[in-house]
């Protein structure tokens, strides 16, 4: 497009300071998220729940919310900053172009002829930049398991899983990567200023083919799935999936329970071949008739197209971005002004165009939660007209107490992170009204607590 290439000539001026933009943008982003963050964190203060949610849940459980809320506020902020220090330091100390440098040296001496052009010079690189960024992220996700999640009780994992985990993501990036980074660059280097196009349709074949083989060959390394037991659970969500003519193929459980205490349910697959995964903790700490309303919910987000809607604007946003990567990817300027003189790597440059796009890309993310969040209410309201408006209203309070999200947000702070309205919001939308309590029960060690929530019966519409 002669749009594309004009923009990319203009652009490309000597000396212009794309490290000191690239800097910048990262700082204000930080600013602008702390700033939020603070806001969030007034609310996180209050003492007592939203006036909607007072006859919800009790007194200990909203403490207990805002205590984890406080703490995750806390910890965002620290690694958010320690995270300003690694950028601020991989661009002052120019650990790119040592990198890039390191990488093509290793292939000089130890590898065949053949593996030393840009392709293969690329995978190393990509492979030690991942390398290098888990060391330095190690420090955090120690923390945030084996002491955030482990003080309020949801860390399940032990260190032996915890390292276990690590090599298994380690050998897959190991297996994963080189294939798909060949490609991506083999079509940019072969299909000249156009790449984009083929770009892109290699990436929308490559999601279905990774969508094809997650549940065959990754998810297992992680979790095991197995078939839900014969019952009233697995009879009722055959016949909700029959009934909203959803291609179900397989109900699986998940022992989610291995690694945390949270909750959760979702489907993947191809369209016409879907797969329903439920976890342990779900079953275990909720009623039959709640789960079922939960996964009414979940396929509502099918039957109203939502998922169908998500991936089309995903193709429209990577089309976006390997446009506009075309501008940058012979961008002079760009490659000096990090140290590649010599040398312009199409990868290192994706690299960079990565994080001049950071603005852009959260503006991006803010209209998504705003969709999101209408898409979230939808499928409340297509779980409540099928009438599950008591159960699926239960199983929302039970899953905030079990997970102790948020129960009240600052605006700002929830439109730009939430992809999910809050649980007042979720109630008032259904017209809940409260009735009766309800137990939930929580399963720690070989022991059992109770925690109370207020339920009601079904509004009728």
């Amino acid at each position: 497009m002669d749009i594309l290439q004009r923009l990319a000539r203009f652009l490309d001026r000597p000396l212009f300071p794309w490290k000191k933009l690239i800097i910048g943008f990262s700082v204000a982003q930080f600013l602008f998220e702390g700033v939020l963050g603070i806001r969030q964190y007034r609310v996180l203060t209050k003492t007592k729940p939203p006036a909607v949610l007072q006859h919800e849940v009790t007194q200990e459980v909203f403490d207990k919310s805002q205590a984890y809320g406080r703490a995750k506020a806390k910890f965002s902020l620290i690694n958010g900053l320690y995270g300003q220090i690694q950028n601020f330091a991989f661009y002052h100390f120019d650990i790119l172009p040592k990198l890039w440098s390191w990488s093509g040296n290793l292939l000089l001496r130890f590898a065949p002829t053949r593996f030393t052009g840009e392709i293969s010079q690329s995978i190393v690189f990509i492979l030690a930049f991942i390398f290098i960024h888990q060391v330095v992220s190690l420090p955090s996700n120690i923390y945030q398991t084996f002491v955030l999640e482990e003080k309020f009780g949801f860390n399940k994992q032990t260190p032996k899983l915890f390292v276990t985990d690590m090599i298994k993501s380690n050998l897959l990036a190991v297996v994963l990567t080189p294939p798909i980074l060949a490609g991506f660059l083999a079509i940019i280097k072969k299909t000249g200023s156009q790449f984009f196009y083929y770009l892109w349709m290699f990436g929308a074949g490559l999601q279905v083919f990774m969508i094809t083989i997650y549940p065959i060959a990754i998810l297992p390394l992680f979790n095991k799935l197995s078939p839900l037991e014969e019952g009233k659970l697995k009879t009722d969500v055959e016949d909700l999936a029959k009934k909203l003519k959803f291609p179900l193929h397989e109900l699986h459980v998940i022992d989610g329970s291995k690694r945390s205490a949270h909750s959760n349910a979702y489907f993947f697959g191809l369209p016409w071949k879907k797969h329903i995964v439920i976890y342990d903790t779900l079953i275990e700490k909720s009623e039959t008739e709640e789960v079922v309303a939960v996964l009414a919910h979940e396929l509502g987000h099918w039957s109203l197209g939502h998922t169908t809607k998500l991936f089309g604007i995903s193709q429209a946003h990577f089309f976006y971005i390997f446009a506009l990567f075309s501008v940058f990817v012979n961008n002079n300027s760009l490659y000096a002004d990090f140290g590649f003189h010599a040398q312009h790597p199409i990868i290192v440059g994706f690299l960079l165009f990565s994080d001049i796009l950071g603005p852009a890309d959260n503006v991006i993310k803010f209209l998504m939660n705003i969709l999101s969040r209408r898409f979230e209410f939808q499928a409340d309201a297509f779980a409540n007209n099928l009438g599950y408006n008591a159960e699926l209203a239960s199983s929302l309070i039970k899953l905030q107490i079990q997970n102790l999200s948020t129960m009240d947000a600052d605006w700002a702070f929830a439109a730009y992170h939430f992809s999910h309205p809050i649980l007042s919001e979720r109630l008032k939308a259904l017209n809940w009204q409260p009735t009766e309590k309800v137990v939930v029960k929580e399963t720690v060690g070989e022991e059992k607590k109770e925690d109370t929530a207020v339920t009601t019966g079904r509004d009728e519409l």
